[in-house]
């Protein structure tokens, strides 16, 4: 890839360190969507040695790559995406990765594609840590970020996604019991999950 066209695409992926996300950290201020980004491939290099036969460095990869639609389109909580938005990040994405070289180009495009139809491992544990990776957030920032649905969401966020392998399902069930003690923690009232 020539130096400017790599130049003039990291000018638009740099805007991923400045769109924020619904999610606070826990000094108070809005995280960007680099942030999740980061540590939910950070998270992806950490979980490794518990799935030896996947391939880390793809599950890496999808974890980068991820939200880079959001480099245009900006951050919308999962809990309000609509299939219209989906359909205007898709089109980000496309837009984005046309402005890389065919092979790059087609090599992003297939990890979107794997990450989308959600049947190989490595799409299923890039999907659980994503969804993961929110809980963690959220278990982190003070509670007066949290809004009114939030409460409940927490509590049940990535369930789905995290059914596909015995760690995940473990890594989710302690991310409930930190949930259930902040909210118990902050507002006094016993939860019943």
């Amino acid at each position: 890839m020539d130096a400017r066209r790599f130049i003039d695409f990291l000018g638009i992926i740099e805007k991923l360190k400045c769109n924020t996300r619904h999610s606070w950290t826990s000094s108070g201020r809005q995280e960007s969507v680099a942030e999740h980004s980061w540590r939910l491939a950070v998270m992806a290099m950490l979980c490794a040695d518990e799935y030896p036969s996947l391939d880390t460095n793809k599950v890496i990869r999808m974890c980068l790559i991820h939200d880079f639609g959001e480099a245009i389109t900006g951050d919308i909580p999962a809990f309000w995406k609509t299939e219209v938005d989906e359909k205007v990040e898709e089109n980000a994405v496309e837009k984005l990765l046309s402005l890389l070289t065919a092979d790059t180009k087609d090599e992003l495009s297939a990890l979107f594609c794997e990450m989308k139809e959600l049947q190989s491992d490595e799409a299923k544990l890039y999907k659980a840590l994503d969804n993961l990776e929110g809980v963690i957030s959220h278990n982190e920032a003070d509670i007066s970020s949290w809004i009114e649905r939030e409460y409940t969401e927490n509590l049940t966020y990535g369930e789905k996604n995290s059914e596909w392998s015995e760690w995940t399902r473990n890594l989710r069930s302690v991310l409930k019991e930190d949930s259930i003690k902040k909210i118990e923690n902050e507002s006094g009232t016993r939860v019943t999950p």
